[in-house]
C-alpha cells in the first residue's frame, strides 16, 4: 500500500514486514461455485442487494406485495370535512388500517364506502373480491336490518372459514376465501378492529409474503398495574410496554382509541385468569413501531 512505504526519488523504501497473499481476496471466498448465494424466503436488504449485484445477479423471484382493499359500511359514517348530522360519526377504521399498513410497507391499497343497501354492497364486493388479494371490510356482518354484508358474501360465494371468535374486543369477526382472496369482515368498533388487525390480519399479510414467522413477537413482563376482567373471555389489553415491565392502560372499551393511541402493546388475558396483580408475570404481545 502506497501510505505503507517511504518514497525517496525513484526508490521505495517498504516500511512494514511482507506476508504471502496479503492484502488479495481469494476466488470463492464469499460463495463457491455450486453453492447457494441465498436461500429462499431470504429478506432483501441492502447488504444482500449488494451481495448479489456483486455476484452479477441482477433478478431474483421474490413475492408480489398484496393488493388490499379497505371498505367502511355505514351511512352514518361520514367523511371529517363533511358537518356532522345528529346519529352520524367521522369515519376513523379505514384510516387508520391504511396507517397500519403503510407501516408494515404496504402501499397497494384503496379506499372504498358502502351504504347501507343491499345490491350497492353486493356489487362492490363482487368487484374488490376479484381485484385484490386482500379484502378489509367494517361493520354490517351482523344480523341488523341493515346489515348486508354478511348475505353479500355468502351470496359471492366466499367460504367461510370461521365467524365469530371467544375474545374480547373483536368477538363479530369474519374470515374466509374467494379464490385468491382473502376476506375479513371486522368490528365497526375502532379499538376492536385494530386489535384484529394486529392479531389476525397481520398474520395473514406474513403468510401472503412468504414468511415463516408470522406472528407479532410475544414475551412476558411484570405487570405494574391491577386490572379485573368481567365476563369469561379471553381478552386483549392496550398497554405500554418498557424495561421489562408493562402498564395496562385506562380505557380498555373497544370503541375508544385514545389509549390505543398510547399503546405500544397488547396484554393477553387468558379465560381462566380474572385478575391481574401487580408484579404477576403476564403475556405481552408488542406492536410494530
Amino acid at each position: 500500500m502506497q501510505e505503507k512505504v517511504i518514497v525517496k526519488e525513484n526508490k521505495i523504501t517498504i516500511a512494514n514486514a511482507i506476508s504471502i497473499n496479503n492484502n488479495i481476496r481469494p476466488e470463492g471466498e464469499q460463495v463457491k461455485k455450486g453453492e447457494l448465494a441465498l436461500k429462499k424466503d431470504t429478506k432483501l436488504n441492502p447488504a444482500s442487494i449488494g451481495y448479489l449485484s456483486s455476484l452479477g445477479i441482477t433478478t431474483v423471484s421474490v413475492y408480489k406485495k398484496p393488493t388490499i382493499a379497505i371498505v367502511s359500511t355505514g351511512n352514518e359514517i361520514i367523511e371529517a370535512h363533511q358537518p356532522l348530522a345528529y346519529g352520524q360519526i367521522y369515519e376513523s377504521n379505514s384510516k387508520m388500517l391504511q396507517s397500519a399498513l403503510y407501516n408494515l410497507n404496504f402501499y397497494d391499497v384503496s379506499l372504498h364506502k358502502i351504504e347501507d343497501d343491499y345490491i350497492k354492497t353486493y356489487e362492490t364486493l363482487k368487484e374488490l373480491l376479484n381485484d385484490n388479494d386482500l379484502v378489509l371490510i367494517f361493520g354490517g356482518i351482523s344480523v341488523g336490518d341493515y346489515d348486508y354484508v354478511g348475505k353479500a358474501l355468502k351470496a359471492l360465494e366466499v367460504e367461510e372459514l370461521f365467524y365469530k371468535v371467544q375474545q374480547k374486543p373483536g368477538k363479530p369477526l369474519f374470515f374466509g376465501k374467494k379464490e385468491q382472496c382473502l376476506v375479513f369482515a371486522l368490528p365497526g368498533n375502532p379499538a376492536a378492529a385494530l386489535t384484529c388487525f394486529y392479531v389476525y390480519v397481520y398474520i395473514a399479510l406474513q403468510k401472503i409474503m412468504g414468511k415463516t414467522t408470522i406472528e407479532l413477537p410475544r414475551i412476558q413482563a411484570k405487570s405494574i398495574s391491577v386490572f379485573h376482567k368481567n365476563g369469561d373471555r379471553p381478552q386483549f389489553l392496550k398497554a405500554f410496554y418498557s424495561n421489562d415491565e408493562v402498564t395496562i392502560l385506562e380505557g380498555q372499551s373497544s370503541a375508544m382509541l385514545q389509549t390505543f393511541a398510547l399503546s405500544n402493546a397488547l396484554v393477553f388475558m387468558p379465560e381462566n385468569i380474572d385478575n391481574i396483580a401487580v408484579n404477576d408475570l403476564v403475556n405481552v404481545i408488542l406492536l410494530p413501531n
